[in-house]
This record gives C-alpha cells, structure tokens and sequence, in this order.
C-alpha cells in the first residue's frame, strides 16, 4: 500500500495534530495521502474525485467515523483502518500510539481484510409499489416511535409471514458488526463480526416474553407500522446508522435483507472478537 486516504474527526484530533504527524509519516516513507476532515456531520462524499485510487483509508475518530466515511464513500470500497480517539472503539482497531508501527506494516501489505456484512432497507409509504428511498447500513436500521408517542405497534414479517407483533418503543434490525452497539444496549445478544446473520430486538417491549430473534442472511424482513394514535399522523421514525431519520405513518414498510456491498476492514492484529469483548466491554465497567 502507498495511496491513503485520510478521514479525521477534527472534533476528536483537536488541530489536526495527529493527522499532520500521519501525513508527514506517510510523505516521508514515500507514500502519498489525501486528507478529509470535519465533524463527520456531513457528506463527504463530494469532497472526493471517484476516479481517484486509494489503497486504504485511515479513519481518526470513534466508530461513528467508521460508519459515517464507510457510508459516504461505499461506491469507493476503500478498506477502513480504525484509529480509536474515542471511547470502546470496536470498529477502530488502532490506538494512537500504535499508528506509526501500523503504518509501516501496511506499507509492506502485512495485514489480513476482513468483509462485514451490511444490511439494506428500502422504504415504502402506504399503498405505494415504488420505493420512497433505499440505503446501506453497517450497524443497524432502527424503527424508533415519533413525537409523544408513548408506544408504537410493528408487525414483523419474515419471508412473508408474520413473526411477531411489538408493542414497545422500537425495533432494531442489526448487523453482527452492529451486535455490540444499540442492539446490545437493548438486551440483544453478541455474535461474532464474521458471522453472516441478523439481529432482530425489540427496544423496551411491552410483553414479558418478546426476545431478540437471530436470522439468516438469506431471510427477508418486513417491518409494518400500525396505527396507535388517532391524533398523531407519524407514528415512527427509520434510521439508517444512526443518520437522520425518515419520518414513517401506519400502514408504512421497510423490506430488510442483506445487502449485495460489504465493508472492507483491515485488520493487523491477532486478536480475537471475544477478547476485545473482554478488554472493551468487562475492564471498561
């Protein structure tokens, strides 16, 4: 590898004096590098020439960086190394003080890829055959209730039939990379990255019996919004990765499967998932 592409969360690398040491790095060792920077709040997208090739893309930030720069420049499929200037990280493999070690083994192409499975959803109002939007997501897709909403009905369908229907705050569809992020703070179980699955949890249900349920890759799901509120026209709200959301009434879908991208993330250690469960989650309590 020598081209990289450099994407800082200038939030998290106050006066971009970490990213400058990496350029300088990178320069000196006869690589090139270009660098993006913000608060990640924005696209990115079209700060970038999509004829430009890239070997890699560095990522300084948490693993909202991750998932913003993987969203905004999938079209690209530029493999992501994760510097962790955050707090648990589980997408950003690299400390800081790792970085310069990192950057001479890629320099050398020692490391190994790993592809994670992303998740689609496409949108449809009620009565509708076409699609209002459709999107990628790397963590999660997650129906929450709108406004004053106290609590909103989802019936979920699998393969065409009928799985469940919540009464609760929510749902979250999730990845295995997305496992350890919203899914795990609802009670949803952690599985490995590797794995080709997903996640389906209900946020805060009203039930003593309703659990997260696991699914094939394979499987389609279809999330309906009921009506709950006479008075209330947006009964949920559909977000993608955490971006903003897309407003949902009742009679509205969202059609889920496994979507045809993946993400591509290096990964230069030998450490397995359940190790950094136990170093970012057990010792971090």
């Amino acid at each position: 590898m020598k081209h990289f592409l450099i994407a800082t969360n200038s939030i998290k690398d106050e006066n971009l004096i970490l990213t400058s040491k990496i350029e300088a790095y990178i320069s000196m060792h006869g690589g090139t590098c270009k660098r993006i920077t913000g608060g990640m709040e924005h696209d990115i997208a079209y700060r970038i020439d999509k004829k430009e090739k890239f070997d890699c893309m560095i990522a300084l930030g948490g693993d909202g960086t991750i998932l913003k720069v993987s969203r905004d420049l999938r079209e690209m499929d530029i493999p992501i190394v994760g510097v962790n200037l955050g707090t648990l990280g589980f997408l950003t493999e690299i400390e800081p003080e790792q970085i310069f070690p990192v950057i001479d083994r890629l320099f050398l192409d020692d490391y190994e890829m790993e592809e994670r499975m992303n998740i689609c959803g496409a949108v449809f109002k009620e009565g509708r055959k076409e699609a209002l939007c459709n999107d990628v997501a790397l963590n999660d897709i997650v129906i929450t209730r709108a406004g004053f909403s106290r609590i909103i009905g989802l019936k979920v369908y699998v393969n065409g039939r009928i799985m469940d229907i919540y009464e609760a705050d929510g749902v979250i569809i999730s990845t295995p990379t997305g496992s350890t992020g919203y899914n795990l703070s609802a009670g949803g179980p952690l599985v490995s990255p590797k794995t080709n699955l997903m996640i389906v949890t209900p946020i805060s249900p009203h039930s003593l019996t309703s659990k997260s349920i696991v699914l094939s890759s394979e499987d389609e799901i279809v999330v309906e919004v009921l009506k709950m509120r006479k008075a209330q026209k947006d009964e949920a709200i559909v977000n993608f990765d955490g971006q903003p959301g897309i407003e949902l009434s009742a009679g509205d879908r969202i059609v889920i499967g496994k979507a045809y991208s993946t993400t591509k993330m290096i990964k230069l250690f030998d450490v397995s998932f359940y190790e950094v469960l136990r170093e970012k989650i057990l010792n971090h309590f």
